[in-house]
């Protein structure tokens, strides 16, 4: 029980690492947890647009897949030329003395070797996150945001991710609240 305890703390750290390329971009903030809850968000709508995709293999890469961030910290591309991080010891470590070890270390090695089908929708729910963060910091007036959503579509490399990220960047993202502009934003009620 120690060593599961020690991991639900250690799980809790990823809501206090930053994801660290926003300083680059110079708007938005994101915790490595947010980041993690966009993507499992995202590649449950992608396993919904494919119902031939193993849901629970997918949710699983999405979930896990930043976790060894807890240890090693968000490197953004930038800290990516200049740092070399060893992500195999941190997921031996973190993963050392759990009983469910290495179904852990499993899902990280699929998502990172980029073979199965559902390592490529769970890679592309990863970078439709980035997406959609983007997205909103573009709307917002972030001048960047475009150029650094160009190479995140560029990365995508499955048919829905291409085709759910051409329709999110077609779209306001303050659509969703905003859509029924009418009395209720006005007096706060229907007519």
């Amino acid at each position: 029980m120690d060593n599961i305890t020690n991991f639900l703390f250690e799980v809790g750290m990823l809501s206090r690492t930053p994801r660290s390329g926003y300083q680059f971009l110079g708007s938005g903030t994101e915790s490595v947890a947010e980041h993690i809850l966009r993507t499992v968000f995202v590649g449950y709508t992608l396993c919904k647009m494919d119902d031939s995709l193993d849901e629970s293999r997918v949710l699983k890469m999405c979930i896990l897949h930043d976790l060894p961030e807890a240890r090693t910290g968000d490197m953004n591309y930038v800290n990516k030329k200049y740092v070399n991080v060893d992500e195999v010891k941190a997921v031996k470590e973190l993963t050392e003395g759990l009983v469910f070890g290495e179904d852990i270390r499993s899902a990280i090695e699929e998502f990172n070797a980029k073979e199965t089908r559902e390592a490529l929708i769970a890679r592309d729910a990863d970078q439709i996150a980035l997406i959609l963060q983007l997205k909103e910091c573009g709307d917002l007036g972030n001048k960047y945001s475009e150029e650094w959503i160009n190479y995140a579509l560029q990365r995508l490399t499955t048919e829905n991710g291409k085709k759910l990220s051409e329709r999110i960047i077609k779209t306001d993202s303050s659509h969703w609240w905003f859509k029924e502009k009418g009395s209720w934003w006005v007096n706060g009620k229907n007519s």
